[in-house]
């Protein structure tokens, strides 16, 4: 399995575990792309084990087109990245998650 795969394949089974029948109508993952270019990420933690845990703000700026930005704000996880980064920003959040999950 790729990195890619595994980093996917972890947050379906994360959202998944995270799915009540309830919270999946308010909360969730969104991502979308950006224009200048990249994407952008956010992850609501509300009701979730990761809620209260703060990831403090991270930026690795290689390039205008090779980038992370992460952080978290308000019970919600954020990240934008370049075209090429998405695995990565993920990546970031998986390992985040994993450490602060009982």
């Amino acid at each position: 399995m790729s990195d890619a795969e595994d980093v996917l394949d972890r947050l379906q089974h994360r959202y998944a575990a995270q799915c009540n029948e309830d919270r999946e109508h308010e909360r969730g993952l969104k991502t979308a792309t950006l224009d200048n270019p990249g994407w952008t990420v956010t992850i609501d933690l509300e009701e979730t084990d990761l809620e209260q845990h703060e990831y403090p703000r991270q930026d690795a700026n290689r390039s205008a087109h090779d980038r992370v930005r992460a952080r978290t704000s308000e019970k919600t996880f954020h990240t934008g990245c370049g075209p090429g980064n998405l695995t990565e920003a993920l990546a970031l959040f998986r390992s985040w998650a994993t450490a602060n999950t009982p």
